[in-house]
């Protein structure tokens, strides 16, 4: 059996990153030795998701089962408290190292069709480390196959200001509207983001406020979310062009970091369709993000 690096390390100016294969994962960012995610070691299994790639779906389908074309299609339902399939089919997966040098990496995932989701498909995710520009990230992914597949992508970085817990830290979002849930977490309606008390405007810490939407109403030239220590000065940026934003408050990682997702598609889209990619064989789908620092002086 071939042998897989268990970790990829990249570095340009005062950042560093760690890459894993499984998942495509980031393991690691810091800026000046400040940890800008929430880490994980490489052969650890991470809670909460941690760094990793969410294909064909982010989020979550609605009791495993979705319609399309006419066709109904079960997935594995893995989060049984809600009764949903969380977060697509290539998290735990070991992806293939393509490309590396010492600020830049690739890996690669072929998905073969399988009971539930028959569409073939290929993902590459490529890590770039920049000294000024921070850590790019970008998701790419082609129909290899036949039939139009149905497709959604985010990743999972959690935010962190090196460890500081995030009831001290100030979370600002542009997000206007957020998209109500149910008990399970199942979508409702999307409402504005005041009357959830979820208007994100940095303006104070975070404090004990509990958060797991996805958000949207977001610019749609590009926006930024950032998570601020007023202690140390430093801000840790994402910067994404995309219609939805899942934040999570980190309960699940002691609330040492708060997940920042940008989706292509809310969360149970393949059953309502909503900002839903089809993509048709040969075509290729992008989602770009960076993740960037600065010490307030």
């Amino acid at each position: 059996m071939p042998s897989r690096p268990p970790a990829v390390e990249l570095a340009a100016g005062d950042y560093a990153a760690t890459v894993v294969p499984v998942g495509a994962g980031l393991a690691g960012l810091s800026h000046q030795g400040r940890r800008l995610v929430v880490p994980h070691a490489p052969d650890e299994l991470p809670a909460g998701y941690v760094g990793k790639t969410l294909v064909p779906w982010p989020n979550r389908i609605t009791g495993g089962t979705y319609e399309y074309r006419g066709t109904v299609h079960e997935v594995p339902v893995n989060e049984h408290a809600t009764g949903a399939a969380l977060h697509g089919l290539a998290c735990w997966s070991v992806w293939d190292v393509v490309e590396q040098s010492p600020s830049h990496v690739v890996l690669e995932l072929e998905l073969a069709p399988r009971y539930g989701y028959p569409f073939h498909l290929c993902s590459r995710v490529s890590y770039r480390l920049d000294a000024g520009a921070g850590l790019t990230i970008a998701i790419t992914t082609t129909n290899i196959g036949a039939d139009v597949a149905p497709y959604g992508a985010s990743t999972h970085p959690y935010l962190s200001c090196d460890g500081r817990p995030v009831d001290e830290c100030v979370l600002r979002s542009p997000a206007r509207s957020v998209l109500d849930v149910d008990e399970r977490l199942s979508p409702l309606e999307v409402v504005p983001a005041a009357d959830l008390g979820l208007e994100l405007t940095g303006t104070a810490p975070l404090g004990a406020v509990s958060i797991d939407h996805a958000f949207t109403d977001l610019p749609e030239d590009g926006w930024t979310v950032s998570l601020a220590d007023p202690t140390t000065g430093l801000t840790v940026r994402l910067h994404a062009r995309a219609p939805w934003l899942q934040i999570y408050s980190g309960e699940l990682v002691g609330r040492r970091g708060v997940a920042v997702e940008p989706m292509t598609c809310p969360p149970d889209a393949f059953n309502s369709g909503t900002d839903l990619v089809e993509l048709a064989p040969g075509e290729e789908h992008t989602l770009e993000l960076r993740i960037d620092a600065t010490v307030a002086a």
